[in-house]
C-alpha cells in the first residue's frame, strides 16, 4: 500500500505540506521501506497497535499544523486534492472537518464505500451517504458534486482543524476503529461547528486495505455505533432511538443465525452485550437534539432499503 499510493500524496500540488506517517507498532518492514525509498517523509513510530483512534490521537499530539489530513494508506489521492478543501474551511471558521469526494480505486467511475460524497445518518443513528446505500455503491455522473453540510465526514480522507480536534478531545480511543469519524463529527456539531463534503477535491480509495470484511468489522462497527449513540443523543431522542436500535440490531443477529453465519451472529451478539450493557463511557456534554444536527435525515433507514427498495441516496431523501 505505502509503496503504491505515497508517491501520489507526494506529488501533491500544495506548497505548505508535511507528510507525516503514523506508524502503529506494524511488524512488516513498513518503517524501513518508508525511510529508504521516501526519505521526506516524517515517520512516528507508536509502541503499540493502538488502532485508529488511539493511533491518531498519539500521533497527532506530536503534529503541529493549522489542519490535519487523515489519510489511509489504501488511497490514491489526485494532485489538486488540499487546496479546494482548504479554501473552503478557510471560508467559514465553523467548519471544523471536511471530505474529499471518494471514489473507487478500483472501479473510478463509481463512489466507494467509506464516505462516498458525504455522510448521513437517519432518525436511529444508521450511517449512509451520498452515493452509498449499504452495500449499493452508485455510479458518479455528477449527480453529488455539489458543496453541502453532512453529518459526518469518512475517516479515509479526513480534513480536520487542528484547534477544534482537540477542543473536542480528539477520537475516543475505546472505539479502536469504526464509527470513530461519526462520533468526532457529532460532538464537533454538539460543540457548535460544521461539516461538509467538499466534491472538488477527488481521492480513490480501496476500501478494507488493514480490516478487510467479517466478524471483527462487524463487531466493531455494532458495538461502536451503539456507544456513539449512548454518549451523544440529547435525552429527548435517547429513549426511542436505543429502543428501535435494539429491535433492528437483533432483527439482524436472527437474520444471520438463520444464514448459519455462527462467527457474524456472535459477533454482533458480543457487540449489542458490550454496547448496551456494559459501556459505562461519559456522556458527551451540552448535548443537541437530532432535530438541531446538520446530516440527520429523518428516515428509517433499513425499512427504506429492504421494504421500500430505495437502493440510492436521491431515492430516500427525495420528498414524497
Amino acid at each position: 500500500m505505502l509503496r503504491r499510493f505515497l508517491p501520489s500524496v507526494l506529488s501533491t500540488q500544495y506548497e505548505n505540506l508535511e507528510v507525516v506517517l503514523a506508524d502503529n507498532a506494524s511488524s512488516d518492514d513498513s518503517v524501513e521501506v518508508v525511510t529508504a525509498q521516501f526519505p521526506s517523509v516524517k515517520v512516528l513510530r507508536l509502541q503499540k497497535n493502538w488502532g485508529y483512534a488511539g493511533g491518531y490521537n498519539a500521533a497527532l499530539a506530536q503534529v503541529t499544523a493549522d489542519y490535519f489530513v487523515l489519510l489511509n494508506s489504501d488511497v490514491e489521492v489526485s494532485e489538486d486534492w488540499i487546496r479546494p478543501v482548504v479554501e473552503l474551511m478557510e471560508s467559514d471558521f465553523k467548519i471544523a472537518a471536511c471530505q474529499p469526494k471518494v471514489l473507487s480505486f478500483h472501479r473510478p467511475s463509481h463512489f466507494e464505500y467509506a464516505g462516498a460524497a458525504g455522510g448521513f445518518i437517519d432518525r436511529f443513528g444508521y450511517p449512509f451517504a451520498r452515493g452509498r446505500v449499504l452495500d449499493v455503491m452508485e455510479e458518479d455522473i455528477g449527480q453529488y458534486n455539489n458543496t453541502v453540510p453532512i453529518f459526518w465526514a469518512t475517516g479515509a480522507a479526513l480534513f480536520v482543524r487542528s484547534s477544534v480536534f482537540h477542543e473536542v478531545g480528539g477520537f475516543d480511543g475505546d472505539f479502536f476503529a469504526h464509527q470513530e469519524e461519526i462520533d468526532l463529527c457529532w460532538r464537533m456539531q454538539i460543540a457548535g461547528y460544521r461539516v461538509f463534503c467538499c466534491p472538488q477535491s477527488v481521492v480513490y480509495h480501496v476500501g478494507g486495505g488493514t480490516l478487510p470484511a467479517g466478524a471483527q468489522k462487524l463487531y466493531l462497527n455494532f458495538r461502536n455505533s451503539i456507544r456513539m449513540l449512548r454518549k451523544n443523543l440529547h435525552p429527548h431522542d435517547r429513549f426511542k432511538v436505543l429502543s428501535a436500535r435494539l429491535v433492528f440490531d437483533i432483527s439482524f443477529l436472527f437474520k444471520r443465525l438463520l444464514l448459519f453465519k455462527w462467527r457474524e451472529a456472535k459477533a454482533v451478539a458480543r457487540a449489542l452485550y458490550e454496547g448496551f450493557f456494559l459501556y459505562k463511557g461519559a456522556s458527551t456534554p451540552r448535548r443537541k437534539k437530532l432535530n438541531d444536527l446538520e446530516g440527520v435525515v429523518h428516515t428509517i433507514l433499513p425499512i427504506d432499503y429492504y421494504l421500500k427498495g430505495k437502493k440510492t441516496f436521491s431515492d430516500i431523501v427525495r420528498r414524497k
